[in-house]
Order: structure tokens, then sequence, then C-alpha cells
């Protein structure tokens, strides 16, 4: 993902991936299957997320318990539409994108189509 370092986006696909809000130590439990990383490592990582605003925390007790702000899909879609936004011919980026769709993205792509100009 755009803006997020290796760690950042480990610690967002763990919390796009859980069914919950999780602390720290959650994220820690998590992670420590793969690497040995300090407590205060992850805290850095989450407070970070949270001033960029991909997650936003609820204190319970003495503790934070941190959650995506977006859905792993709506933050993609912005990575590519601030893509399209920085290129000099949006269109012309679109369409050469478009080329490259599978046959099962080409379908959804004109159900979608097909709902928006329905609205």
């Amino acid at each position: 993902m755009k803006g997020l370092g290796g760690l950042e986006a480990e610690v967002m696909d763990i919390l796009w991936s859980s069914a919950e809000a999780l602390s720290v130590h959650d994220l820690l439990d998590t992670l420590s299957e793969r690497k040995q990383l300090a407590y205060t490592t992850i805290l850095t990582v989450v407070t970070h997320l949270h001033e960029k605003g991909w997650v936003e925390r609820e204190k319970r007790s003495r503790a934070y318990f941190y959650s995506p702000v977006r859905t792993r899909e709506e933050a993609t879609s912005q990575a590519l539409r601030e893509l399209l936004d920085s290129s000099n011919d949006s269109a012309a980026v679109l369409l050469h994108f478009a080329r490259t769709v599978s046959e099962t993205e080409q379908q959804a792509l004109r159900r979608g189509l097909r709902k928006g100009r329905k609205k």
C-alpha cells in the first residue's frame, strides 16, 4: 500500500484479517510467529498508523484497541485513484489498465458501471 512501510503493511494485513479490534499485545502475539519484535516497536507502528489516518483506536481499560478506518478494498481503491490523479493522462492510464484485467474483473467492472448509471 502506498504510504505504508513494511511493518506497517504487515500490521494492516493483520487488522484487515481480524473480525475485531486488536490490542498491541494481540498484534505482537500474531507477529511473533514470524519475527522477534518489541512491544514498543508495535506501539510505535500503530501510533503512526493512527496519526496517518489508517486506523482508529478505542481505549478499553488501560489499553487501546485498533481497527482499520477503511477496508482493504477501499484503501486499494484510494491508492489507485491517487495513481490516476498523479498521471498527466488518467484516461490513457485507465485504458491501458483495463486491457490487463481478467474476464472475471471485466464482468465485475461492467456490473459496477451499470449499477452506477442506475442511480
